[in-house]
């Protein structure tokens, strides 16, 4: 009897599909399920991303109601007067005229137009010199008596005394005062020159412009070739310059805006407007404390106009207050 032989087929319950030899797809199936399980971990895990640092852009609102695109953040601005730009606008609009007496005696238009640029700078300084507590129309009047006679460093230096006294004021004035003869003797660093009260008797303030004058005016040849400094602090170290003065003449002369030239009406103004964050006992101190806040493009428009705005509206004594278009802005007006 033949051994018969018998073949037993054992059935795989898994119902995939088997490719290949055997083991081959079990093997497959396993490394496709590990990773998928791998992938599942991976996109559970945070992804990390480098972090950018993002500008913040802050969109201001237009005047019309638009929001401004790119704007660029403003600085908070300091401490300023309340009403300062509208009070500006109605002395701006008071002064339209432009009729007066600085607008057409002040320093820029006391000198010879037609001099070389040296001897105009000069003028303009001189001008300024004699113009200190004295009216446009005397300065005016003792300028054009100065340049009848050769305003020059060299014509000045040449000048007697008791001449030049009576040229840069009227003639009583001068003889009334009886002013010995000087002598001077020019250092090379010469002493600063004192501030004359404002008290002082005419004769007295006389005989020190005269003096000043002469002083500056040899400095001026032996340092400067007989021009003026082009900076405030060279020119309030010359005899008789103040700080008001160098800033005019850096304005005038020079054409460079230094400062806000401060005198009597600016610094009577600024304190009744409150322009200034606390009461200011000088002019000094006043053009100090106004450029803390006012905007630079304003500093050579200022002084023009707040002294002409002096001269006709808002006087020293009994100011013209119902005339004024700032009645109800300004401060020292209220209860009036």
């Amino acid at each position: 009897m033949k051994a018969v032989g018998v073949r037993m087929v054992t059935r795989s319950r898994s119902r995939g599909p088997v490719a290949g030899p055997r083991g081959v797809g079990e093997d497959a199936v396993r490394l496709r399920m590990g990773e998928a399980a791998a992938e599942g971990r991976k996109s559970c895990s945070p992804v990390k991303h480098p972090q950018k640092t993002q500008r913040l852009k802050v969109a201001y609102e237009a005047p019309g109601g638009e929001k401004g695109e790119g704007t660029e953040p403003l600085v908070a601005p300091g401490w300023e007067p309340p009403d300062w730009r509208k009070q500006l606008e109605n002395i701006r609009a008071m002064r339209s005229g432009r009729d007066a007496p600085v607008d057409q005696l002040g320093a820029e238009h006391c000198y010879d137009p037609s001099a070389p640029p040296k001897v105009r700078r000069y003028q303009v300084l001189l001008s300024l010199m004699l113009s200190s507590q004295t009216k446009d129309q005397v300065t005016a009047g003792a300028m054009q008596r100065l340049r009848a006679h050769g305003l020059t460093v060299d014509s000045i230096l040449q000048m007697d005394d008791s001449t030049l006294g009576t040229l840069i004021y009227p003639v009583g004035f001068w003889r009334a005062a009886h002013p010995p003869a000087y002598s001077f003797v020019y250092s090379q660093r010469p002493r600063r020159a004192q501030a004359l009260p404002s008290g002082a008797p005419a004769g007295h303030r006389v005989q020190s412009k005269v003096k000043y004058i002469k002083q500056t005016s040899a400095i001026l040849q032996q340092r400067y070739g007989g021009d003026i400094p082009a900076s405030v602090p060279e020119l309030v170290a010359l005899p008789g310059v103040g700080p008001k003065m160098a800033h005019l003449a850096m304005a005038v002369a020079w054409g460079t805006v230094s400062g806000i030239a401060v005198d009597t009406h600016v610094h009577r103004i600024a304190g009744r407007l409150k322009w200034t964050k606390k009461a200011t006992k000088s002019p000094e101190k006043t053009r100090t404390a106004l450029e803390e806040w006012l905007p630079r493009e304003l500093w050579s428009e200022i002084n023009g106009l707040l002294v002409g705005f002096g001269q006709q509206t808002c006087l020293p004594v009994r100011p013209r207050c119902q005339a004024c278009l700032n009645r109800a802005l300004c401060p020292a007006a209220q209860g009036l």
